[in-house]
């Protein structure tokens, strides 16, 4: 299966969860596909993802879409998390404009949301995961990418503070994961 994603980190942890299946990178592939995210939900980014990469390869394929959702902002930044600054926008830049925005609310209260969808031309699955936690005071911790180092567990620590191999047993993304393999 192909992951539909340039994302490193995704990648990375996407090959941990599911060892036991052949999986390639767009890069693997020689893919130079960048989808345009556009859809206005998790379902419909990932979706269209994963049916843009078959479309041009006829491999099944993977791929997922996740973001950060604030109770009390309605659910923002939800499917423009990585986009809500602009495409050229870093991790950084992006976390201290949520801090700031979550420093006018009376509840920090958050969750992940991931959808990850499996393609093969025929057959769609999807696999849902949410992780709930709050947004942090600052930004902590070096492991992950993304909104990690402000995303904090019920534990008190960001999920930028645990190991990859803690992250990977509680992550949204994991969760979804589980939920598609046990529908593959």
């Amino acid at each position: 299966m192909i992951i539909a994603t340039n994302n490193k980190g995704k990648i990375k942890e996407i090959k941990e969860i599911f060892k036991d299946y052949d999986l390639y990178s767009l890069k693997d592939k020689n893919i130079l596909i960048d989808v345009v995210e556009d859809q206005d939900t998790f379902y419909g980014n990932a979706y269209k993802k994963a049916k843009e990469i078959y479309e041009v390869t006829k491999e099944a394929v993977i791929a997922d879409d996740s973001g950060l959702c604030i109770l009390e902002l309605d659910g923002w930044p939800g499917v423009f998390t990585h986009r809500f600054l602009g495409e050229n926008a870093t991790d950084e830049e992006r976390n201290q404009a949520i801090i700031d925005r979550v420093n006018k609310c009376l509840n920090r209260d958050a969750k992940v949301v991931c959808n990850v969808v499996y393609y093969d031309g025929i057959n769609t699955y999807v696999g849902v995961g949410e992780l709930n936690g709050k947004i942090a005071l600052e930004s902590r911790g070096s492991n992950g990418f993304g909104f990690d180092s402000i995303f904090e567990l019920n534990n008190g620590k960001t999920l930028a503070e645990l190991s990859p191999l803690e992250k990977n047993k509680v992550s949204a993304r994991y969760l979804a994961l589980i939920d598609l393999k046990k529908k593959l």
